[in-house]
């Protein structure tokens, strides 16, 4: 799935795509002012604007891969180092399969048990990074970040509803896991 990226001018959107897309309709507005990109995470992007669309696509292209290291490189594992105290260890090399099995498996447990509040926090994080970007000085700013961080959507919603319309449903796209599930259809 495509990262999206925002462009906004002033208070409207003007345009929604990947990096390059982004940074092309950016690069049209150039030499205008308030012209803001923001990445999947809602935090600001800058990109070099400078010269084509073909630099700039060279620019924004992925890097080649470099050569890999130690590990299986097939299956995209990396040798790493890891510090633990000893009776970690000892715990580690009585598991069937050895110490990396039972960290690949304990690393995945703990990613499922943790994964439903670390998108909430995510969203609020990547939600109150553009609204403070772009929105800082709107009414009701700070009761809307705290009606986020709160996890009351109704109190959200009553706040940014006087908001740009443009700057409100973007901000609608950050925070739409903010506040749990099946919690947007209050």
């Amino acid at each position: 799935m495509e990262e999206l990226y925002v462009v906004f001018h002033g208070q409207d959107r003007v345009a929604a795509g990947s990096r390059l897309d982004a940074a092309l309709a950016a690069q049209r507005l150039m030499g205008e002012a308030g012209v803001l990109i923001f990445g999947p995470d809602g935090r600001g992007v800058d990109f070099d604007l400078s010269g084509g669309p073909e630099a700039i696509a060279a620019r924004l292209s992925p890097p080649a891969e470099a050569p890999r290291g130690r590990g299986r490189p097939k299956l995209g594992v990396t040798a790493r180092e890891v510090t633990l105290l000893p009776r970690h260890w000892d715990w580690l090399a009585s598991q069937p399969g050895g110490a990396s099995v039972a960290l690949r498996k304990l690393v995945e447990a703990a990613r499922r048990e943790n994964e439903g509040p670390d998108r909430i926090r995510a969203a609020r994080e990547a939600a109150y990074r553009f609204a403070s970007a772009i929105g800082g000085d709107l009414p009701g700013f700070e009761e809307a970040m705290r009606a986020l961080f709160a996890g009351d959507y109704a109190g959200f919603e009553t706040r940014i509803q006087a908001w740009p319309a443009d700057i409100a449903a973007q901000l609608r796209t950050y925070a739409a896991e903010a506040f749990g599930p099946d919690m947007t259809e209050v």
